[in-house]
C-alpha cells in the first residue's frame, strides 16, 4: 500500500529491452533507500513496482508488457526522472490516502495555468473513469495523492502548491503529456456498488 505522498525523484540512468518486457535503473537520492531489500516495493509515478538488484544508490526494476501498455512508464528514455515512494509501514502516518500502486488509464495534460504561487493543471480522461471523478474528491497522479477540483466533461483540474512542485515531477508537465492515474478505490467501490445495485432492481 502507498499514501501518495511522494518521498522525491528518481533519475533513470539504464535502460536494458527485451521482447514487451524491460528492466530500467534508477538512482535515488542518497538515504532514500535506506534498508530497502530484493522484493521490496517501491512505486514509480504511482506504479507498484519490485527490487530486483541493488547497487548502492542504484536500484533495478522489471517491467512487465502490462505495464509498459498501460503506463506511462514504457516512454521514459534515460535521464528522465520519477516520482517515487516506498510502501507504507504498519504505523505509519497517511497524509495523502491509501493507494494500491495500480494504474488503472493515463490522462492527458491538456491545459496548463501558472500563477505566482500555485499552479492549475487540467487534464482529459478515458470516458469510462468520468464517473469515479468528483469535485472534492482524490485521485492519484503519477503517484501523487490529490484533490480533485472542478469536473467538466471528461476534464478535471487539480490545483498545487509550491511543496507539491518542488518534491514532484508534476511541474514539469506540459499539454500533451500523459499521466499515470489511480482512482480512489473506496469512489471506485461505492459506485460500482450503487451501479450494481440499481441494475439489479431494474431486472
Amino acid at each position: 500500500m502507498f499514501t501518495g505522498i511522494v518521498q522525491g525523484t528518481a533519475e533513470v540512468v539504464r535502460i536494458v529491452e527485451k521482447e514487451q518486457f524491460r528492466t530500467h535503473t534508477l538512482r535515488f537520492p542518497p538515504g532514500s533507500m535506506e534498508g530497502v531489500r530484493p522484493g521490496a516495493s517501491v512505486a514509480h509515478n504511482g506504479c507498484c513496482l519490485t527490487v530486483t538488484r541493488i547497487d548502492g544508490d542504484r536500484i533495478d526494476f522489471d517491467l512487465m508488457r502490462e505495464t509498459l501498455a498501460v503506463t506511462n512508464l514504457g516512454g521514459l528514455r534515460e535521464g528522465d526522472r520519477v516520482n517515487f515512494e516506498r510502501a507504507a509501514r504498519f504505523g505509519d502516518e497517511i497524509g495523502g490516502h491509501a493507494m494500491s500502486g495500480h494504474i488503472i488509464a493515463r490522462a492527458e495534460v491538456v491545459e496548463v495555468n501558472v500563477a505566482e504561487n500555485n499552479r492549475q493543471v487540467w487534464f482529459e480522461l478515458p470516458e469510462e473513469l468520468v464517473k469515479y471523478v468528483f469535485a472534492k474528491g482524490y485521485i492519484g497522479i503519477d503517484g501523487i495523492s490529490l484533490t480533485i477540483g472542478r469536473v467538466e466533461g471528461r476534464r478535471f483540474d487539480v490545483n498545487l502548491i509550491p511543496e507539491t512542485l518542488e518534491r514532484t515531477t508534476i511541474g514539469e508537465r506540459r499539454v500533451g503529456d500523459r499521466v499515470n492515474i489511480e482512482i480512489d478505490p473506496q469512489t471506485q467501490a461505492i459506485v460500482d456498488t450503487v451501479e450494481r445495485v440499481l441494475a439489479e432492481r431494474r431486472t
